[in-house]
This record gives C-alpha cells, sequence and structure tokens, in this order.
C-alpha cells in the first residue's frame, strides 16, 4: 500500500503514452459527448464498440475490493441502440481518500497503460476536488467518485481502451445540463463545481436540461486522457460504439458516442518556425561567418548563406535563419546588426522534426557521442576528430569503431539523459549550438544539418574536462536526419 505522498499519482502528460512497440498509424478514439458523458457511459460505448465485457472484469477483479458485480444489457435510447452498464455495489460508508484510491490501483498490477490512465484520472479529480476544498490533492476525500462504482468505472474504462489498442484519446466539446443536483454535500450548481473545473480549457455548452448530463467521473476521464478537442479527427473509421445514461432526455438520446479507427496518415500540422532572410553584397567572408556563429548563439534552430546574384550582376548572399517564433524578435536584431542590412524578410513555416537519440560510446577509453535515428548512426566529427589526434588512429578508423561499439551495445542500456517533455519549448539557456537542426535547401551553401529532434535526448556537455585548443564540445552539424 502507499503511504499517502502525491508520488503514487501519475500526471496526465504520460498516461496515454503507447508502447515503445505500437505500429504507426496510431488507434485513436474520439468520443462524441452531445449529451454529455459519464464513467459508465464512457465503458458502456468501449464495450459497444467491441470491447470483451469479460475481459474488462477480470482486470477490474485485479483491484483488492469486493462486493461488486459488473454487468452490461443492449439498450435503445430514441431509437439509436447502446450499451448500458450496470456496476452493482454493495451499499458502503466508507469515504476513500485519493491517496487510498490510488494505492488500490497500484496494488492491482494492472497493465501498465491502464494503471498509467486510471491514475491520471484520479489524479485529476483529486486536484480539482483539492482546489475547491481547499486541500492537497492526495487529502481530498472522494464521496460519489471514492464509491465502488465510480472506481470500476474508471479502471474499466481504462481497460476497454487497452483492450481496443487505443493510442490516443479526443473529445467534442462536452454537453451539460443545468439548474441543480444533489450530491454529498447538498445540492450543488450544474454542472457541478468539480466538473467545471476539470473542463478548464476544454469547449463545453449547457443544454436546456436539469439534469447532470456530466458527471465529475466523465469529465476527469475527458480531462486526464484527451490530446485534444474538436470535431472528428481524420481517421480510417474501424468501430464505433454508443453508452447508455440512466435517464430518457425526451427527443434526445441520452449517449456517448465513441468512434475508433486508424488516423490518418496525412502530413499534419508541423511545428511553426520563422524563416529571417537578409541580401548582401557589400560583407566580407569572415563577416559572415561571424554572423552565423551569432545567430546559432543567439538562439536560431539553424543559419546558413546561400550565394546569389543580385541587381547589375553582382556577386551577393543571402543570409538566412530558421528560428521559434518566441525568439524571432532578436534573431532579426542580430541579422540587421551583424550585416548592416537595412532591413529583415521573413515568413512562418513548419517543419517535421524527427526523433533521434544521442548516447555515448566508449573507443580506447575516450568517449564518443553517437547519434541514432532514421535507421542510422552518426559519430560527432568533433569527438571522433579529437579521439584520432589522442589516439594516433586515423580518423575514420575511430568513426568505424565508435558505430560498432554502438552496435554491439544495441539499446539496451541507454545514456540516462533528461528528454524534452512533449509540449514544453525548447530553451535556449543551454551551452551547446543549435547547428545542424535543419537542413538547407538545394543549392545554398554553409551548415549542413539534419532536424532538430521533437523529442530531442541531449547528452551532458561537456563530455571532456579540458578541451584541447580550436575544438568544442558542441556537436557539429551534419547530413543526418537523426
Amino acid at each position: 500500500m502507499a503511504d499517502g505522498s502525491s508520488s503514487v499519482f501519475i500526471g496526465p502528460d504520460v498516461a496515454n503514452t503507447p508502447p515503445a512497440d505500437v505500429p504507426r498509424p496510431l488507434t485513436i478514439a474520439w468520443f462524441h459527448c452531445f449529451s454529455g458523458i459519464a464513467g459508465d457511459m464512457a465503458m458502456g460505448s468501449l464495450i459497444d464498440a467491441g470491447a470483451d465485457l469479460a475481459e474488462v472484469r477480470n482486470l477490474c477483479e485485479r483491484l483488492p475490493v469486493g462486493g461488486w458485480a459488473l454487468e452490461a444489457e443492449p439498450v435503445m435510447r430514441t431509437g439509436i441502440g447502446g450499451v448500458k452498464v450496470h456496476v452493482l455495489a454493495q451499499p458502503s460508508t466508507v469515504v476513500r481518500t485519493a491517496a487510498h484510491i490510488a494505492a488500490l490501483v497500484e496494488e492491482a498490477r494492472l497493465p501498465d497503460r491502464v494503471r498509467r490512465r486510471a491514475l491520471a484520472t484520479f489524479h485529476a479529480l483529486a486536484v480539482a476536488e483539492g482546489r475547491l476544498h481547499r486541500r492537497p490533492p492526495e487529502q481530498v476525500h472522494f464521496h460519489e467518485v471514492g464509491g465502488i462504482d465510480a472506481i470500476i468505472d474508471v479502471v474499466g474504462t481504462c481497460a476497454a481502451l487497452e483492450l481496443l489498442g487505443i493510442d490516443e484519446i479526443y473529445a467534442s466539446p462536452v454537453a451539460n445540463g443545468i439548474g441543480m443536483v444533489r450530491s454529498a454535500h447538498g445540492l450543488i450548481p450544474n454542472p457541478a463545481p468539480a466538473v467545471v473545473e476539470l473542463l478548464k480549457g476544454a469547449p463545453t455548452y449547457s443544454l436546456d436540461v436539469a439534469l447532470e448530463l456530466t458527471t465529475p467521473t466523465g469529465a476527469a476521464l475527458l480531462s486526464a486522457l484527451a490530446t485534444d478537442w474538436g470535431p472528428m479527427p481524420r481517421m480510417t473509421i474501424a468501430a464505433s460504439g454508443f453508452g447508455a445514461g440512466t435517464a430518457e432526455l425526451g427527443d434526445r438520446p441520452n449517449l456517448t458516442q465513441v468512434v475508433i479507427g486508424e488516423r490518418d496518415a496525412a502530413l499534419e500540422a508541423g511545428q511553426p518556425v520563422v524563416l529571417l532572410e537578409v541580401n548582401v553584397d557589400d560583407v566580407t567572408g569572415e563577416q559572415l561567418a561571424h554572423t552565423i556563429a551569432a545567430l546559432l548563439e543567439a538562439g536560431a534552430h539553424d543559419a546558413w548563406i546561400t550565394p546569389i546574384i543580385m541587381k547589375k550582376g553582382r556577386p551577393a548572399s543571402t543570409v538566412s535563419a530558421l528560428a521559434d517564433p518566441s525568439v524571432a524578435g532578436q534573431i532579426a536584431t542580430v541579422l540587421t546588426r551583424e550585416t548592416g542590412s537595412f532591413g529583415v524578410r521573413g515568413q512562418t513555416i513548419e517543419r517535421w522534426p524527427l526523433s533521434r537519440l544521442v548516447e555515448v560510446v566508449d573507443v580506447e577509453g575516450l568517449p564518443l557521442r553517437v547519434k541514432v535515428g532514421g535507421g542510422r548512426i552518426k559519430v560527432e566529427h568533433d569527438d571522433a576528430a579529437l579521439a584520432a589526434r589522442r589516439t594516433g588512429l586515423p580518423l575514420r578508423e575511430i568513426v568505424a569503431r565508435a558505430e560498432a561499439a554502438w552496435r554491439r551495445r544495441g539499446t539496451e542500456n541507454p545514456t540516462e539523459v533528461p528528454p524534452y517533455i512533449h509540449g514544453e519549448e525548447h530553451r535556449h539557456d543551454h551551452d551547446h549550438s543549435h547547428a545542424g537542426d535543419d537542413a538547407p535547401r538545394a543549392g545554398q551553401v554553409g551548415s549542413e544539418s539534419g532536424n532538430q529532434a521533437e523529442h530531442e535526448l541531449i547528452v551532458p556537455t561537456p563530455i571532456r574536462s579540458t578541451p584541447e585548443p580550436g575544438t568544442s564540445v558542441d556537436p557539429e552539424p551534419d547530413d543526418d536526419a537523426g
């Protein structure tokens, strides 16, 4: 059992992380919440879409709690068939804390992604309730959502998602009711304060229905697990299902719909970047080289020079820099200051960085960094050149040995280095160069480079305590895509 510390929770940022061997394209699920969503409705929709009820029940039975049964029946709601889930539990006066529920989930030995998703859902509930009741999340006492039925609703939904192989979850705008509803604390506004707190940042709206259409459990599942909100994403549909609520809503079907399919392989939106350029015909080669270094130092993803012919047949150069929109202003300032140009032109474009891994291998007792990605291995030139000088071996021999060392080791013991978290901006307060992040276009000269990784792993530098004169600890730009 857990000791009650908040460390038992897993945050929503990792809840949907697919296993390393998940094939592409990913399988996604989109919840259409036109009449709201509750935990039993979410689970019912997934069972209607093909999740095996017996397997869902078997996974829930791993929880160290008894006195419940899980059943499902086909029902009709306004002419549409769906599945109504029933969690039958003995009445209990037990009030569980968030830490207690998290410990139950940890003890159950659920499949990893089921565990992470369930913990993320209860964590979202605990944070929302904690803000409302002014208490730390792990000390929150759950009432309705701490009952056996709510626990089974959450774990059962996460189990059904896993049985269907769902990698990412999306949701429509969420419908809510109006008026007042009764809770363990008495009458509260509808939607419940916890629902409003959980749906912060999500598109939502109210219907003229005096019933609780979206419950805290349903809102928590979406808050913790949804990757994005809006219309149904591009996909090739494989299955769909409807989960039914208890009440009849007149001419509105009291259902939550789920649509499941493979994410469309069409190119998705890339990472926005700003391309800034100046044309100059009166700058020396030394000044141009200094400008490139200054742009990279200022935080540009990449910088390069393209030879051009300007008016009157004058040979000239285009100095280009690729930068995050947040630093575009300072990059433009560097361009004009260092080149003397009277202006800068720019445009916002997109890029699609590929993932790469940076590891360290040992050659003749010296550490060499290798970049691995896109089916390639690339040894950092500066490291290899330094090792060649120190050992007297040819550079090509050092490179061959480093590549062989990585192949022997494989990926069993990767270097433990901190990854950038998805969605976090790449910081520019570090001491390594961005040269090599994005390749120049055909015909350009300057740094040859690969793409900056969206989940780049950075090995701390320097790798040697005393660099030799004229050497750099920064990775040199290269032509690899990893």
